[in-house]
C-alpha cells in the first residue's frame, strides 16, 4: 500500500504512553554494539527508490519521500508494544537494529520490482509523485529475495530545483561538495530524519507526525555549510556523521538537519 506523505501517520499516533515510548527509543540515540563476526549478521534498514526507466521523479522529492519513510518506520505502533503491551510485530528487529548501528541500504526498483517491494513490510511514501519504501530492518543475509535482487547502483539522478523552502518545515542540507548519488543520499537523509526526531521533545515530536513528518532536503554549497556547521557547534543543528563504509571517507558530515 502507499501512503501519502500525510497518511502515513495521519491517526496512528494513539495513546499517549505508547508514542512517548517509541519517540524516547530515538531520544536515546541508536547503539554502540559491535558489528556481528559474520558480515551476513550486519542489521540494515532497506530503502527502496521507485525510479522509473522511462519517467523519473524529481530528485529532490524522492529524497523527502526516503526520509519521510524512515523516520514515520522508526515512530510506527509496529515498533513499539500495543496497548495490551504484547510487542509490536517489528518491535524485535527494529530494537535490534537501533541498538547497532543504523545502516541503510537504499536499492532501485522499477516495475514489477517495485510493486513486489509493496508486500514486504514497511512503509512506502509519496511525495509529489516520487516513492520510496523503507523496509523494517534485517540481517543482510536474510534479505527478502524480492529485494535483494534490487541494484544498489543506479540510483544517480540530475540535480533539479524545488523551488522554495514551505514555511515552518525541517530542512535536511546535503552537503554538495561530497557529490553523493541518490542512494547515498538517501540513506543519509534517513538517518537525519531520525536523529532530529530523537532530538525533539515527545510534544514537538508528535506535531510533526501530524503534518506526516514533512521535511524539504536541499543542497547546501560551501559557503551555507560552513554556516551550518556553526549552527551544529552551538546546538541548534543535528549533524549526520558516516562511517565511510562507502562513497566518502570516514567521519564524514554529510547532512545537517535544522528544525
Amino acid at each position: 500500500m502507499t501512503e501519502s506523505c500525510r497518511d502515513v501517520v495521519a491517526g496512528e499516533t494513539g495513546d499517549d504512553s505508547l508514542w512517548a515510548a517509541r519517540h524516547a527509543v530515538l531520544a536515546a540515540g541508536y547503539g554502540g554494539r559491535p558489528d556481528p563476526d559474520d558480515p551476513a549478521q550486519v542489521l540494515a534498514m532497506p530503502v527502496v527508490l521507485h525510479i522509473p526507466k522511462a519517467d523519473p521523479p524529481p530528485r529532490t522529492a524522492l529524497l523527502e519521500a526516503a526520509a519521510t519513510a524512515a523516520v514515520a518506520l522508526c515512530l510506527d505502533p509496529r515498533v513499539g508494544p500495543d496497548d495490551t503491551g504484547a510487542p509490536g510485530p517489528w518491535q524485535d528487529d527494529y530494537l535490534a537494529w537501533i541498538g547497532s548501528r543504523i545502516r541503510k541500504v537504499s536499492r532501485r526498483a522499477r516495475g514489477a520490482q517495485w510493486q513486489a517491494a509493496q508486500d514486504v513490510e514497511g512503509i512506502t511514501v509519496d511525495v509529489d509523485g516520487a516513492q520510496a519504501r523503507a523496509l523494517v530492518p534485517v540481517a543482510v543475509g536474510a534479505l527478502d529475495p524480492r529485494v535483494k535482487k534490487l541494484q544498489i547502483g543506479g540510483t544517480d539522478l540530475d540535480h533539479d530545483d524545488p523551488g522554495e523552502i514551505p514555511d515552518g518545515i525541517p530542512v535536511l542540507w546535503i552537503n554538495s561538495a561530497l557529490d553523493m548519488t541518490v542512494g547515498k543520499a538517501a540513506a543519509q537523509v534517513g538517518h537525519a530524519s531520525m536523529l532530529l526526531a530523537g532530538a525533539m521533545s515527545t510534544e514537538q515530536a508528535r506535531a510533526w507526525a501530524a503534518t506526516g513528518y514533512r521535511c524539504a532536503v536541499r543542497d547546501a554549497d560551501v559557503g551555507l555549510w560552513e554556516e551550518l556547521t556553526i549552527e551544529v557547534v552551538r546546538g541548534r543543528a543535528i549533524a549526520v556523521r558516516d562511517a565511510g563504509f562507502t562513497e566518502v571517507a570516514p567521519g564524514s558530515m554529510t547532512v545537517i538537519a535544522s528544525p
